[in-house]
């Protein structure tokens, strides 16, 4: 899968480029290493806005490790934030043009939900084409998140985040 790596951002739409300069110039993922990082997101997806951040998710096994690796990384960037809620921690900071979220629990990143719901959409962009990724983007303008868009345009019934992993 072409998302294991950063190299297909090289290729992509200019801020696919920039979001590729940006990570490898401050060598975030590098950082992160021991984490097995993963970018997912909008950005990834060429479905992003003028607002999208950058998502980087993280597998750690020792959580206050992972905190203080983060913080030792990241901390003196501008607007750094973590925040832990029960077994999640959030890191939040600013890198040139792009806010970035590095999210990290206690799961392999492979089976992280936020990395799952990318591969449905990407396999869904594929399948419905440009017209669909558009309407995507018009969603997102209307302040829609991610999963609750293609749900409104796949009409699923229920929780989009949940009846879009039945797309696995």
């Amino acid at each position: 899968m072409h998302f294991e790596t950063l190299a297909y951002l090289q290729t992509g739409t200019p801020r696919q480029q920039e979001a590729y300069r940006v990570l490898t110039q401050y060598q975030v993922l590098e950082k992160l290493s021991g984490y097995d990082p993963l970018l997912i997101g909008t950005i990834p997806l060429n479905i992003d806005i003028e607002s999208s951040d950058l998502d980087v998710i993280c597998y750690w096994q020792d959580q206050q490790e992972f905190i203080d690796t983060v913080r030792d990384s990241f901390s003196s960037l501008k607007d750094f934030r973590i925040r832990e809620k029960r077994e999640i921690v959030v890191a939040t900071f600013r890198l040139n043009t792009f806010d970035i979220e590095v999210f990290g629990q206690n799961l392999p990143t492979r089976q992280q939900l936020g990395y799952r719901h990318m591969l449905v959409e990407d396999q869904l962009l594929r399948q419905y084409g440009e017209d669909f990724r558009q309407q995507v983007i018009a969603l997102k303008r209307q302040g829609y998140k991610t999963e609750p868009a293609f749900g409104k345009l796949l009409k699923l019934t229920g929780d989009p985040y949940e009846q879009l992993l039945r797309f696995e």
